[in-house]
């Protein structure tokens, strides 16, 4: 069986880490690098950088931090947020990123997929997917979650996986900074219908909600950020807890 993966989120505006709740009500959270290499110290597997005000602004990714995360830590790291085009996504591999995310560009010019996926390969191509329940019914919303949209999340999932994405990033708004546990029936329901892995997203607060998220749910990796950041829960201590439960881990 693949180990699961464990993987904290660094969000990133004006330079800083940050987080918040159901998206707003954002507050400082560190540095970027500093939080990076004590991540890869503790043993967390991946890491995922996403500048959530790129899109909003219109202005790109910053290169130069993924630099200089490239030159102090040596897990894999994701990087998301304003990436719209090839040379985008060329200017933060040679950088050092080790996958790139796509969200709000994957919506509105779903061919992007495709263009990249045949330039870089399935393997280094991310899509996020923020989603949340209206009137019954998960739509995707795009814009760090600001603009809806009238587009199921299923049928957008699949069609991701179709156009070659390599994994897919799925958070609920509706659970994003809660802590009360991650989104696992639609984890579950998306992964009964991919082939892809799928990070889950949005929600933990106990070390309980990961194990959830990986029988429940279903999840191939379990996404954090808040918990970790203010060292609610050790990425070292979670995973003794998860090998405990039974759920295969690297350690």
């Amino acid at each position: 069986m693949l180990t699961k993966r464990i993987i904290p989120c660094l969000d990133i505006k004006n330079g800083r880490t940050v987080k918040g709740v159901n998206f707003i009500d954002l507050r400082d959270a560190g540095d970027p690098v500093e939080l990076a290499q004590r991540y890869a110290r503790e043993g967390a597997d991946e890491l995922v950088f996403l500048d959530i005000s790129a899109t909003e602004e219109e202005r790109k990714t910053l290169a130069d931090l993924v630099k200089r995360v490239a030159e102090k830590v040596n897990i894999p790291f994701t990087v998301g947020g304003g990436i719209s085009s090839v040379d985008d996504v060329s200017k933060l591999l040679y950088n050092g990123a080790d996958k790139i995310s796509i969200n709000s560009s994957a919506v509105k010019n779903p061919d992007l997929i495709n263009q990249l996926v045949a330039k870089f390969g399935s393997q280094c191509i991310v899509v996020a997917i923020d989603a949340k329940k209206v009137n019954g019914t998960w739509k995707v919303h795009l814009v760090g979650g600001k603009v809806p949209t009238d587009i199921d999340l299923f049928e957008w999932a699949k069609e991701v996986e179709l156009r070659g994405a390599g994994e897919i990033l799925f958070t609920s708004m509706d659970h994003d900074g809660t802590k009360n546990g991650f989104a696992n029936e639609a984890l579950a329901s998306l992964s009964d219908i991919l082939n892809i892995p799928i990070i889950a997203s949005g929600g933990a607060g106990e070390m309980i909600h990961f194990a959830d998220t990986f029988t429940k749910g279903k999840a191939d990796a379990a996404l954090a950020a808040s918990v970790f950041h203010f060292k609610e829960i050790e990425i070292s201590d979670l995973k003794k807890y998860l090998v405990e439960q039974n759920i295969p881990m690297r350690i």
